[in-house]
């Protein structure tokens, strides 16, 4: 947005010389060719500093003025996915010139950020309620109890072509997605508070009876490299392969504790940000 000019000291003086002899903002402001709120914001200045003149700043004017930031911040809020390019030159169009990284600078102060979209998965009302069964069933578990757990996960890395990403500007930097898969290789991993534990390349399609021997010859070992304390937990979520009765039952038999884990929600396993 373009700076409003500013009035020069014989004016503002005029305004409080107005005031002081009786006359409302209103009849100043028709008198002199101004806003009712320009002339406020003087006198409201004078009573409180007694002074008409610049006050001193503390750092550089901002370069985009309040309406701008409305403008800009109204944007990304209706197309998060706007670009800094995009809003610098709608501000020029509107007759102020910024840099990309006085855009950046604004919309963080407003809270906003330029981040990449991350797929989460979709979901129903049922899943929604079971994760905060579990948050409210843990919410006062103490940080040893979580040191305790070894996480697990399977991965798949693309053999052809990118996983793409986008920049967004949001407060949360989520989108829904579905389950899809094909075109990568798997791989199979864990850890817990103390460090990273064995990571597995799966070189054939993972069925039930080959997750069962990648967990017998892998987690033990993994607990034992680790260090962990008796009775330490093992997680992972509710994949077909990892729920038969089969393999509960194995787990059973080695005296695995296994954290209970809501359907959904891959992005409650910290492994997804290691």
């Amino acid at each position: 947005m373009a700076k409003t000019k500013e009035l020069s000291k014989d004016t503002r003086n005029k305004i409080v010389d107005l005031h002081q002899v009786g006359k409302t903002e209103s009849a100043i402001g028709k008198q002199l060719g101004l806003k009712k709120s320009t002339v406020g914001a003087i006198i409201r200045k004078w009573k409180t500093y007694k002074t008409t003149d610049n006050l001193p700043r503390s750092g550089a004017p901002r370069k985009i003025s309040p309406r701008g930031v409305k403008m800009i911040t109204r944007t990304v809020s209706k197309n998060p996915r706007t670009t800094r390019g995009d809003l610098v030159n709608d501000l020029q169009r509107a007759g102020t010139k910024v840099t990309k990284p006085t855009i950046s600078n604004t919309l963080r102060r407003q809270g906003l950020k330029s981040c990449s979209d991350r797929r989460v998965p979709l979901l129903k009302p049922v899943h929604v309620q079971a994760r905060l069964k579990f948050a409210r069933e843990h919410l006062d578990d103490p940080d040893e109890d979580w040191e305790n757990v070894i996480w697990s996960d399977e991965t798949k890395i693309e053999l052809f072509g990118k996983n793409s990403t986008r920049r967004v500007w949001r407060t949360k930097n989520t989108i829904p997605t579905l389950k899809h898969g094909g075109g990568n290789i798997m791989l199979w991993g864990c850890f817990s508070a103390k460090g990273p534990g064995r990571l597995i390349c799966v070189k054939e399609r993972m069925n039930g009876a080959m997750y069962r021997e990648i967990l017998s010859e892998n987690l033990l070992p993994s607990a034992s490299a680790l260090k962990m304390k008796r009775g330490w937990v093992f997680q992972h979520d509710n994949n077909p392969k990892h729920t038969p009765r089969a393999m509960k039952e194995w787990l059973r038999k080695k005296h695995f504790k296994v954290l209970e884990w809501p359907s959904q929600s891959p992005d409650l396993n910290p492994i997804e940000n290691l």
